[in-house]
């Protein structure tokens, strides 16, 4: 088995998590040829454009799952959707809360999970990931409100009627707004639209000390991890990949 990982900006970050996993995981890296240097001695194909060698080598088997690493988000993930053949991308973000509690969150992309059936769709994929990430499979989708704010605000009325919807298509728990009570017996937390998604997703681990692990896209029929090229290590990325290579 080997996993690809992408170097774009602060390659070292990727020579790094190479680095550490040595002997462990074995890992290929995916960069342009400037990159020569700082991977010297390693498993690593060059290429003037590195996200279509990873993805390409990840749909042509070279490879059993990838992970975006310091790549660029945009040039990467539009490569993966042309060569996956799909619309958009279904992301499930793998957190951890600066206390420890551990949950997958969905929709995390701007442009996901804004009608009733994305929510589902998203939500059933995040169930099935749940055990490869030792979280229970129990799911919450939130509103933007309580139950007794209907009549507010209609999109806060919409957003209630839609997660009751999810809720009684799914057996989910309606968890209302309240994610702080919902993540502490939740293992899968479903969020009212991609944006306030997002809002999480950022709030929490860009200003509230939290821990993204990455995001196994959860919509193609292959192993691609996103990540952030904020990170200074991809190893927990590179677990994530590994459990559901397993799976």
């Amino acid at each position: 088995m080997v996993i690809g990982i992408g170097a774009g900006t602060n390659p070292e970050s990727v020579r790094a998590t190479m680095e550490r996993l040595s002997g462990t995981i074995p890992l290929r890296c995916f960069t342009h040829p400037d990159n020569r240097d700082v991977f010297s001695g390693f498993d690593a194909v060059y290429d003037p454009v590195p996200e279509e060698a990873l993805v390409q080598a990840l749909f042509s088997g070279e490879i059993d799952a990838a992970i975006r690493g310091s790549l660029p988000s945009s040039s990467t993930l539009s490569v993966l959707r042309r060569v996956a053949g799909v619309p958009r991308l279904e992301r499930i973000a793998f957190l951890e809360t600066a206390e420890g509690i551990r949950f997958l969150l969905a929709p995390v992309g701007v442009d996901e999970g804004w009608t009733v059936d994305e929510k589902v769709s998203l939500l059933t994929q995040a169930r099935k990931m749940a055990p490869a990430f030792g979280v229970t499979d129990r799911a919450a989708v939130l509103s933007g409100g309580r139950l007794g704010d209907v009549g507010r605000h209609p999109v806060v009325d919409k957003t209630i009627a839609d997660a009751e919807d999810v809720a009684a298509r799914t057996g989910c728990d309606h968890a209302e707004i309240l994610i702080e009570d919902a993540v502490c017996s939740h293992g899968v937390i479903i969020a009212p639209d991609g944006i306030s998604g997002n809002l999480i997703f950022r709030t929490l681990c860009l200003l509230g000390e939290g821990i993204a692990h990455g995001a196994p896209v959860a919509n193609i029929d292959r192993i691609f991890v996103d990540t952030s090229r904020a990170s200074s290590d991809y190893s927990n990325s590179v677990f994530i990949a590994n459990s559901l290579c397993k799976k």
